[in-house]
């Protein structure tokens, strides 16, 4: 049981990093944006670091924290195309 848990979680972190890391939004253009989006990452790795510390048994709330990180980051993403747009 124990062992899929952990490599569930792999999986996850995996995908996770593709999403996260695939979306940057511009330093120059937005800066604040950027910084936050970075910011996203250092929690994700640091509840990544938590989970390995604690053998991934977390009752799956450190791998919620980082989904929701996850569309934090991608809200983020969103809300700069967005401003992107109505500067037209």
């Amino acid at each position: 049981m124990k062992k899929s848990v952990i490599a569930l979680a792999v999986v996850s972190m995996l995908l996770l990093g593709t999403a996260v890391f695939g979306v940057n939004v511009s330093k120059k253009i937005h800066p604040n944006l950027a910084t936050a989006q970075a910011l996203i990452t250092k929690a994700i790795a640091k509840v990544s670091a938590a989970q390995k510390a604690n053998e991934f048994d977390m009752d799956g709330h450190a791998a919620k924290a980082k989904d929701l990180l996850d569309q934090a980051y991608a809200e983020i993403k969103l809300s700069a195309e967005a401003a992107n747009e109505n500067k037209k």
